[in-house]
């Protein structure tokens, strides 16, 4: 008993236990079988005697690039951030906690085959070796690392966790009783997301194919890595912190490049609630079932203390209840976490054939994302999506349905072969750009009346109309060329808006009128403008800036249809129909004003405020005009710009400054000899001291590419550090 009363006492990172005497003699020895070289750009190229040797070196690698960064990914999937950050976070920490169990996740390592639990255990031991070997660094709450935590969060992805449209409010809302509003249709002008491309040999000037690989997400959340080992094992890429497999990469053989997919792999189901006898119940098949209850314990930082709290939770046959809607309970069916996740994203790393990637796509696992390959073959491929569930088609999929029969449950999933995919097209070109993929190669795309609805709700965009447009005009195709095509600055979304202020200007407004003396010159500037973005551009600035207060307009335009809500092209298409003088003049009349306020002219160049700065290590980003930064001539890809650079204004701040956009970014031409080029935002390091930390940045903000250096002897040619995990 006095046990059991000390462990609901002390906090549970306080009761780590210390690493053991055999811990540390096995960590040293598997160390020696580690060579970490760290190349002139800080990249760590990991060589190791077997593929958990590599793992367990490229754990200490990204430990000593960016300790906190892995440590807060896991700190979030165990749904404890709250025991960092406090109560404000609460309910963020009940939602991992309800779609994702840690039980079953130590199950699945418990009875994970041999070579995979090698594997789960070398993650642990590099990151455990790391922390053994720093006493200095103060984790903030993880003492120690478990094998099991890579099963946790399986497939890369940021978008990995689905709750079918639930917020966090409306989780709140049910579990609290309370009535704040739900935000359910957010939408802002810096979207995250990703693009993907690739090239076939009869359009490369080389005839080897080529991809590219751009994936848009927070800065720094990526970094970029090799790893080798006498089992076969040889890939490069970005992983995400924590995760020990290349997420968008390559290797001797292929490449593949994810992109954010909006395939419908969750539903709600509204249930059917009855209380009876001092219990809840659901009807299902006209029987009552009794609704599942779990008492899940959160804690919470107070001050200097820990608070605890405990909330009854339901569940039915199809999942959590999460949210109350139309007096309805709801709960959600989804696979956030599956064992099959991990094993497809490594076995991916290890593919040597289109015909070996195609096997490992039949894991069916990847439940967010599309995938966009090229290979040594020549072969180029797309799959949307990759878990998908078979669904009656009688039914709307898109809202909540009848949780009380059989006839909406899944039907098992859909094949690859079932899938959206296609292989080879005619016109030697694949893109997605999170969009529909019924444009994915031009007019060799597959035909949207060929799959149901569920399959492939995804809208267009601007950047997939662009990249379209782009990709189409080469036939000699080389990495710089590539490059260059990925980096196209026209921003197709105002090549549509524009038109259409310059229009009600002109047929609305008197030069007698004030407002025409205040709008001529700014309305010149745009008319005038070629819809590319520049760091000298102030109509760069006018757009952007007028663009932003336009959104809210163009959502409540197309809020009556949910297809057009999620395509941004049909939705500009519809605010330009209906838009009236004051709805585009106003927004224009207000930046204006704004810009003269803040900088004494309206006549501001795109890169005077369009900044990229890092100064500090923190994972929340902190911004300061007094300090330095550089200009930035890309905008978000909301407007249709390829490459992707989100800024925001800060509180204290008149500039804006980047969060997210372009990461790691790389061009693969795939022949005889390996060739790419690749990109990072800031640097490979995540410690301000180092050289690494920033020493990519000039090249960063202008889109000037760095050889990769996929060959060891290449690799030792511009090593500037070589050791053993723990020297």
């Amino acid at each position: 008993m006095k046990l059991i009363l000390l462990l609901l006492i002390f906090p549970a990172q306080l009761l780590a236990q210390p690493f053991s005497k055999a811990e540390i003699t096995r960590w040293e020895k598997q160390s020696g079988q580690v060579s970490i070289i760290r190349d002139n750009w800080g990249i760590p190229h990991i060589y190791g005697k077997t593929d958990a040797d590599a793992v367990f070196g490229l754990l200490y690698a990204q430990c000593e690039d960016d300790f906190k960064r892995v440590e807060m990914n896991y700190i979030e999937k165990l749904g404890r951030m709250a025991e960092v950050k406090g109560a404000a976070v609460l309910y963020d920490d009940l939602l991992i906690r309800l779609v994702i169990d840690s039980a079953d996740a130590m199950a699945d390592y418990k009875k994970s085959p041999p070579w995979l639990q090698k594997l789960m255990n070398a993650f642990a031991d590099g990151i455990n070796y790391y922390l053994y070997k720093h006493p200095s660094v103060k984790p903030a709450l993880l003492q120690r690392f478990q094998p099991w935590y890579p099963l946790l969060w399986t497939d890369g992805s940021i978008g990995a966790i689905n709750t079918a449209g639930i917020s966090e409010t409306e989780l709140k809302n049910f579990y609290t009783g309370g009535n704040e509003t739900a935000f359910l249709q957010k939408e802002a002008a810096d979207p995250t997301g990703s693009n993907g491309f690739a090239f076939a040999p009869a359009i490369t000037a080389s005839h080897n194919a080529i991809l590219y690989i751009n994936p848009h997400v927070t800065f720094y959340f990526r970094p970029e890595v090799q790893m080798v080992s006498g089992e076969g094992l040889n890939v490069y890429g970005a992983v995400t912190w924590g995760q020990f497999f290349v997420y968008q990469g390559f290797n001797e053989h292929c490449g593949w490049m994810h992109t954010s997919s909006a395939v419908d792999i969750a539903d709600l189901y509204a249930e059917k609630i009855t209380r009876k006898s001092n219990a809840w119940w659901y009807e299902y098949n006209h029987v009552l079932q009794p609704v599942i209850q779990k008492k899940i314990q959160l804690r919470y930082s107070a001050g200097a203390a820990m608070q605890t709290t405990t909330i009854n939770t339901f569940f039915t046959r199809h999942g959590p209840v999460m949210a109350k809607r139309n007096n309805q309970w709801l709960s959600v069916k989804a696979n956030n976490r599956s064992i099959n996740g991990l094993l497809q994203s490594w076995q991916r790393t290890k593919t040597k054939s289109f015909a070996e990637y195609k096997k490992v796509m039949g894991l069916l696992a990847n439940t967010s994302n599309n995938t966009v390959y090229a290979d040594a073959e020549g072969n180029i491929a797309y799959w949307h999506g990759n878990f998908i569930p078979k669904r009656d088609t009688k039914f709307d999929w898109s809202a909540p349905v009848d949780g009380s029969t059989t006839a909406t449950e899944w039907k098992g999933l859909h094949t690859v072969a079932e899938s959206v995919h296609i292989y080879n097209p005619a016109n030697g070109w694949l893109q997605n750009c999170n969009s529909t993929p019924f444009t994915v190669a031009g007019t060799n795309s597959p035909k949207r009346e060929n799959y149901p609805a569920y399959m492939a709700p995804d809208g267009e965009n601007f950047r997939g109309i662009n990249a379209v447009r782009v990709l189409d005009k080469e036939k000699q195709y080389t990495l710089d060329k590539v490059i260059s095509a990925g980096y196209d600055t026209y921003l197709a979304g105002f090549e549509k808006l524009v038109p259409l202020l310059v229009k009600l200007f002109e047929k609305n407004i008197s030069p007698t009128d004030s407002l025409y003396l205040r709008l001529h010159e700014p309305v010149i500037t745009l008319k005038n403008w070629d819809f590319r973005c520049a760091e000298n551009s102030v109509a760069t600035t006018l757009a952007v800036e007028w663009g932003v207060k336009l959104v809210p307009a163009m959502i409540k335009a197309a809020a009556e249809n949910q297809y057009e809500v999620v395509d941004l092209v049909k939705r500009t298409e519809k605010f330009i129909a209906v838009a009236k003088p004051e709805d585009v003049l106003k927004p224009l009349d207000e930046t204006v004003k704004e810009l003269t306020g803040k900088f004494g002219t309206w006549q501001v160049s795109w890169g005077s405020i369009n900044r990229y700065q890092r100064i500090s290590s923190d994972i929340d980003q902190q911004f300061d005009d007094a300090q330095p930064s550089i200009p930035v001539a890309f905008t978000s890809s909301f407007w249709g710009m390829l490459p992707s650079y989100n800024a925001r204004y800060y509180p204290g701040t008149k500039m804006r400054y980047g969060v997210n956009g372009n990461s790691f970014i790389c061009a693969v031409e795939f022949g005889k000899r390996i060739k790419a080029k690749s990109l990072l935002a800031g640097g490979e390091s995540g410690d301000p001291v180092s050289k690494h930390f920033n020493d990519q940045l000039q090249m960063y903000s202008k889109g000037a590419f760095k050889d990769v250096l996929f060959y060891k002897e290449d690799v030792l040619k511009h090593a500037e550090k070589t050791y053993h995990p723990g020297e």
